[in-house]
């Protein structure tokens, strides 16, 4: 008997030690490691699109009928919508406790190019909780709730793009608020959710939203949207908003803005808005990067970040690896970030600088103070135009910042990092 319990107890002591952990010290849950496929047969009957008078036509509009099928599968108790091999038009479909989308290998649900039929609903943009269009696919205040499949989700983005810079080439001051558009997947306040192995592609406007919601796991994604030959403006790939335990494994992610965005809220007074919070454990591995404005950004509307990692990913053509905004106008602290086992190429390795694009004090007097604290970027092999691109500033502190094991070819690779403190370097190898 006390050799088994001196057994059990090393085991445990080896599960313990061997835990991943986040940034801060604490344990990595098991959960971001148990990923299992959407197991379809075991949600509940499906209700293919086909079968309740839904037609494979691209140009019709079926925004009521699609709705129907939802609403019915929620009345019986759930179950999972399929949308079968053809294309099948709509504007925005919410769905309901129980009910799923499942896309066949072929099947498209293709977004309506028409604002109209994208009802106006309190939701959240850009930091804000204000009135706005909905999205193609809503899901809020949901459990349990799956996207799968290896079909695609188009948002039939075109017009949209183009209206946009029309409308700035009249007014270079035009913002995403002045020219709206619809998002492609909007999740809130949800619990439990797998969105897996479709194609997410041409959003008018960001792609996939997440806002207070919990237990989020993306894999197996492809999410892309142009850069040319009409650039689709401000289709960033991902957006967390105030939310807590999210991963993103195996995706493919390019767009025309971030590949992934930690929001949060803006504004001077930001952290005292119930609506707006923090983004906690949040891990980023084993993807892969096209063209994007960032593969992994802080802001440019958020005010709390904690245990953010991005790891196992490969990087080509993005424009920075790692951007962290620093807004003057917003309270901001970005913590316990780990950036580790990343290849490829971008522009910019690190990029920190005051972010004034929209500045707007309001009614405050003072530029409230900014923090990053305990950044770490390690074992990296990277090409890049410029190494550090990080300006000092009195509107922020940077503190506990380590580089370790970096093997960089760029033409710019020196750097002062003499405003941060500590700043730890270990085998720091720059080739110019």
């Amino acid at each position: 008997m006390r050799i088994f319990t001196l057994l059990l107890t090393a085991l445990l002591c080896v599960q313990l030690f061997g835990q991943e952990k986040f940034p801060d010290g604490t344990p990595i849950p098991e959960w971001f490691r148990k990923n299992e496929t959407v197991r379809i047969n075991a949600l509940g009957k499906k209700y293919v699109l086909t079968d309740y008078r839904v037609l494979n036509d691209s140009t019709l509009l079926q925004t009521e009928r699609i709705q129907a099928v939802i609403d019915l599968a929620h009345q019986n108790g759930g179950g999972v919508v399929v949308v079968p091999k053809g294309t099948f038009l709509s504007g925005a479909l919410f769905f309901k406790p129980q009910t799923h989308l499942y896309l066949e290998e072929g099947g498209v649900l293709k977004g309506s190019d028409d604002i109209n039929n994208f009802p106006i609903q309190m939701t959240r943009m850009e930091g804000q909780t204000l009135k706005y269009f909905t999205a193609l696919i809503n899901a809020d205040n949901l459990k349990g709730f799956t996207i799968s499949g290896k079909g695609t989700i188009n948002g039939n983005g075109l017009r949209y793009w183009k209206s946009f810079w029309l409308r700035r080439a009249v007014n270079p001051k035009c913002t995403n608020m002045d020219e709206l558009r619809p998002r492609l997947v909007y999740i809130s306040n949800c619990d439990n959710v797998q969105i897996e192995g479709v194609h997410l592609m041409n959003s008018p406007f960001w792609t996939t939203h997440l806002y207070k919601s919990n237990h989020v796991k993306l894999l197996n994604l492809r999410i892309t949207s142009p850069e040319a030959p009409v650039k689709a403006p401000s289709t960033d790939g991902v957006d967390i908003d105030v939310c807590a335990n999210v991963l993103i494994k195996n995706c493919y992610i390019s767009v025309n803005d971030d590949a992934v965005a930690l929001k949060g809220g803006k504004g001077p007074w930001a952290d005292k808005d119930e609506s707006n919070g923090g983004n906690y454990n949040i891990i980023i591995e084993d993807c892969n990067y096209g063209f994007c404005h960032s593969a992994l950004t802080f802001g440019s509307e958020s005010i709390y970040d904690r245990n953010i990692i991005l790891r196992r990913c490969k990087v080509n053509e993005a424009n920075r690896l790692l951007w962290l905004k620093m807004r003057p106008d917003t309270p901001q602290k970005y913590e316990y970030i780990l950036v580790e086992d990343i290849t490829g190429n971008a522009n910019h390795f690190l990029y920190i600088k005051p972010w004034t694009q929209f500045f707007d004090l309001k009614d405050r007097k003072d530029i409230p103070l900014s923090y990053s604290d305990h950044l770490t970027m390690r074992n990296i092999d990277f090409e890049c135009e410029t190494f550090f691109n990080v300006s000092p500033s009195d509107q922020y502190v940077l503190t506990n910042f380590t580089f370790e094991n970096l093997t960089i070819k760029a033409r710019k690779g020196d750097y002062d990092a003499h405003f941060i403190k500590p700043f730890t370097c270990k085998n720091v190898k720059i080739n110019k």
